[in-house]
């Protein structure tokens, strides 16, 4: 039975409906990808499933008895108590009271909190974890998550990710982390344009998937465009005579006219143009045995690097480790306590504050953008703000709103278009990834890869730390070390540290082995396949070939751009044939496996 079911559910507020006329089956068990561009409706869909909105037309309907928990995007304003207090704010009514003290004991053990702790006094990814279990202690059937990753270090997010995969129940969430949506998403569904795309596949599968569907898209409109166009300048020259044909004709071109005008076109990608300062020195900055510590606790020691022209560095660490105090000390913003650092020559530096301490919120985009002037200089020309913002997907009226009033997302996008106003050759960005959906977020990426001045960064967002840095400085728990290369080069080079360092040990047990080589091994006792077993194994390898062969031809179907041209139905029981005999597939490997070990 479904545990959630939309049924042509519409919602909106100002402008277009957020949600127009969607329908859709939520599974128990599944692990769900909410995507879509920022705005696009995403947390209206979670506020719905949480019941805290209503549908203006439509229903959603939730199975008997099933309860769904959130665990919100931010730490929410006034929570206090001990660890153990916040976790039994998540027991449900109605359920037995001596049940909770054992349920917050198990929740605790599998979260790794103490229960005595002060929730003030626990780090952001800690609050995150005390929340996240305060949401599954009444086992919730349907699991939403808003941003889960947002300000988590790579441990945490890496801990989540394996909790997660874990869980029993259905999961929900929305996450431009596309390294945390490959690990856990094994459904896809996209809010494009009032309309809710059910997608039924991994998050690599929906790229080349999307990417086929908005090309078959554009290719449709543009013969509609230009079918319409050919019947305005028919109509245009006049219709010679009053025939039921040239009437019938009329009324088509009236019919195409609405359909043109209820068109909802793609949203554009943002045009992120990095404006370059004059080239700086070869030499940027040279740190030589640098130390800083906060009373006892000791940030940096004994530490040496240099940066220079053209470098990309990413830097990696928990959460308070002093990634932004290793940033202002290697700008000569912040005194080394012990060591020197020299700066090169013609350094021009833009930052970005993942705290968007640089926004007033009282003030508009446009305010907050042109600091009292209408226009900016890009690349030698000048021009108007509000056009400016255009590039950054602001409209007119969305450039005079107060940033107050706008998404995480919008926030981030106003500090990259007041970052990319000022030319520079040293681009500094603390945590810049957050809250950006992927278009906006791959569009940075390229333009990062593009730069030719050098660039710092501290994220904890590992798929774009491979996909931009050249080199990766680390805090480990011996110490700031540099590795060449992104996130996946650095923990290879850190697992080939660690078999260094046993390299050892294993010498000294080798001539213990090769003695133990010619003694025989014991003979464990393993059971013995029966004969219907050894029947099902010997069937086993068709059954897979014929599955295998299915499912090829289902993508095969969908990869066709005819294919999202069909009736909603026909796509969603195609996508739904080839999501059973994957689970058939993967059902019969797993099946093989244990009795070829058993055979």
């Amino acid at each position: 039975m479904p545990l959630v079911t939309l049924d042509n559910l519409t919602i909106g507020f100002r402008g277009p409906a957020l949600l127009d006329g969607v329908s859709c089956v939520v599974e128990p068990r599944e692990r769900i990808g909410l995507l879509g561009r920022n705005g696009a409706g995403k947390s209206t869909l979670m506020r719905l499933l949480t019941g805290e909105q209503t549908p203006d037309h439509g229903k959603l309907v939730l199975s008997a008895g099933a309860r769904v928990a959130e665990l919100p995007q931010d730490v929410p304003r006034g929570v206090e108590g001990t660890v153990s207090d916040i976790i039994r704010q998540g027991w449900p009514e109605g359920r037995e009271a001596w049940q909770v003290e054992a349920a917050v004991d198990r929740i605790l053990d599998q979260v790794g909190l103490d229960a005595d702790t002060e929730f003030d006094s626990l780090s952001s990814g800690m609050k995150r974890r005390a929340l996240l279990a305060r949401a599954i202690v009444g086992e919730p059937d349907l699991l939403l998550l808003d941003e889960p990753t947002n300000h988590l270090d790579i441990d945490s997010i890496t801990w989540l990710e394996d909790f997660l995969s874990r869980w029993p129940k259905a999961l929900l969430f929305v996450t431009h982390d596309r390294a945390f949506l490959r690990r856990l998403a094994s459904r896809i569904l996209e809010i494009d344009r009032g309309k809710l795309f059910d997608w039924t596949c991994d998050y690599d599968t929906f790229l080349k998937r999307k990417e086929q569907q908005l090309a078959a898209e554009e290719k449709q409109n543009a013969l509609f465009d230009k079918r319409l166009a050919e019947e305005e300048r028919w109509i245009r020259q006049g219709i010679k005579a009053r025939r039921t044909r040239n009437e019938g004709r009329v009324r088509a071109l009236k019919e195409m006219r609405v359909e043109r005008s209820e068109r909802r076109d793609k949203v554009g990608k943002a045009d992120l143009k990095i404006q370059e300062a004059q080239r700086s020195g070869r030499l940027v900055a040279k740190a030589e045995g640098v130390s800083f510590a906060y009373d006892e606790r000791v940030i940096l020691g004994d530490f040496s690097t240099e940066i220079m022209r053209g470098d990309k560095i990413g830097i990696v660490g928990p959460n308070g480790a002093g990634k932004t105090t290793l940033l202002r000390v290697l700008l000569g913003q912040l005194a080394p306590q012990a060591g020197e650092v020299r700066m090169g020559t013609n350094v021009e530096i833009a930052y970005f504050d993942q705290l968007r301490g640089q926004l007033d919120d009282d003030q508009t985009v446009q305010e907050n953008v042109g600091q009292g002037s209408d226009s900016v200089v890009i690349g030698g020309q000048t021009k108007h703000i509000l056009g400016y913002l255009q590039d950054f997907l602001f409209t007119p009226e969305r450039a005079r709103t107060q940033v107050k009033f706008l998404s995480g997302g919008e926030r981030n996008r106003i500090l990259l278009a007041k970052l990319f106003a000022k030319p520079a050759n040293v681009i500094v960005l603390d945590e810049p990834t957050n809250d950006l959906d992927a278009e906006t977020l791959e569009m940075l990426e390229e333009r990062l890869v593009e730069f030719t001045g050098t660039l710092l960064t501290v994220s904890h967002d590992r798929e774009f730390l491979n996909n931009v840095v050249t080199s990766t400085i680390v805090f480990e728990p011996g110490g700031v070390k540099e590795y060449v290369g992104g996130y996946d080069d650095w923990l290879r080079q850190r697992k080939e540290e660690g078999g260094t360092a046993k390299a050892a040990k294993a010498a000294k047990d080798t001539k213990k082995e090769a003695k133990d080589e010619g003694k025989p091994a014991p003979k464990a006792d393993q059971p013995k396949l029966g004969y219907n077993e050894q029947r099902e194994l010997k069937s086993l390898p068709a059954k897979i070939e014929k599955l295998e062969s299915q499912i090829a031809e289902l993508h095969t179907e969908m990869a066709d751009p005819a294919f999202y041209q069909q009736d909603a139905k026909r796509i969603a029981d195609r996508q739904k044939a080839a999501a059973d005999r994957q689970a058939e597939l993967d059902s019969a490997y797993a099946r093989w496996e244990v009795l070829e070990g058993t055979a």
